[in-house]
């Protein structure tokens, strides 16, 4: 397991996203400290997009509030915090060039920028060698050194999560959320996506992780704690293996699942739904 302290990374306390008299998410709290990694889990329309949303600064709450590392939007340069969150969705994976080599790719994470628009050689920000090395680093760590010169527009699914991986872990952030990041892989590409992953958790020091699904299957055994949430609630939130139940799950899910285990991965059984009597 990772050795990295036990300091409070996120905070989220009583967190509301109200739209249009719509609530999206109602009073979330939740705590993420080093050395934990996390699994929020949800049926879709739960309020997982949303958590994400306000987390990288892209939504304003209604009301409650968001520290890092005990920085705090609306007080803080969100800029600068978001560059303390490695975010890896599908989204940014769409954003990507064609003609981007994975190394550029990864050392645009530097600055969470996708590409680079600087004026001159000049320019502060502007990439240089001790960057290129990071990012050579950062593939070696994220076991894709033999892409770095190849464009995104020739790596497979898996290849390219990878990829956003590394970039997000080019500026050090000390989380890392991955927002269903088994979307669109084949079975074999998804379980060897998720070994990595319990590799890359389980590294000295690693990131606390943060996964994003609503798939028990890709629980891998580094996870350690579990955030259920429900049409925007939080219905239980902890130690893995104490949030994670048949009982809690049904009522997540608002139907009767039967949680099973084996060699530390789940699986569900969902019961018949009633048949509509015509």
């Amino acid at each position: 397991m990772p050795t990295r302290n036990n300091r409070l990374i996120l905070a989220v306390r009583n967190l509301r996203v109200e739209r249009d008299s719509v609530v999206i998410l109602d009073n979330v709290s939740w705590r993420v400290r080093g050395g934990e990694h996390w699994v929020v889990l949800g049926a879709n329309g739960s309020g997982k997009t949303s958590l994400l949303r306000a987390l990288g600064g892209y939504t304003m709450p209604t009301a409650g509030d968001i520290e890092v590392l005990g920085q705090r939007y609306g007080t803080t340069d969100w800029r600068e915090l978001r560059t303390r969150i490695g975010l890896v969705s599908s989204a940014i994976r769409q954003m990507m060039h064609d003609d981007e080599p994975a190394l550029e790719t990864v050392v645009s994470g530097k600055h969470a920028m996708i590409g680079f628009w600087f004026r001159s050689e000049r320019d502060e920000g502007q990439p240089g060698a001790s960057d290129h090395k990071r990012a050579l680093a950062v593939l070696r760590q994220i076991e894709c050194a033999y892409l770095a010169t190849r464009p995104w527009r020739v790596l497979s699914q898996g290849e390219r999560q990878r990829v956003v991986i590394g970039r997000a872990l080019m500026a050090e952030p000390p989380l890392l959320i991955l927002d269903e990041p088994c979307a669109g892989l084949d079975p074999v590409a998804r379980e060897h996506f998720l070994q990595f992953l319990q590799r890359l958790g389980s590294r000295r020091n690693a990131p606390a992780l943060v996964l994003v699904t609503h798939h028990v299957e890709e629980i891998v055994p580094v996870f350690s704690h579990v955030l259920l949430l429900r049409a925007g609630n939080v219905m239980a939130t902890g130690v893995k293996h104490e949030v994670l139940t048949s009982a809690q799950l049904s009522r997540t899910f608002n139907a009767r699942v039967r949680l099973e285990s084996l060699n530390g991965r789940y699986t569900i059984a969902v019961a018949p739904s009633p048949r509509l009597v015509i």
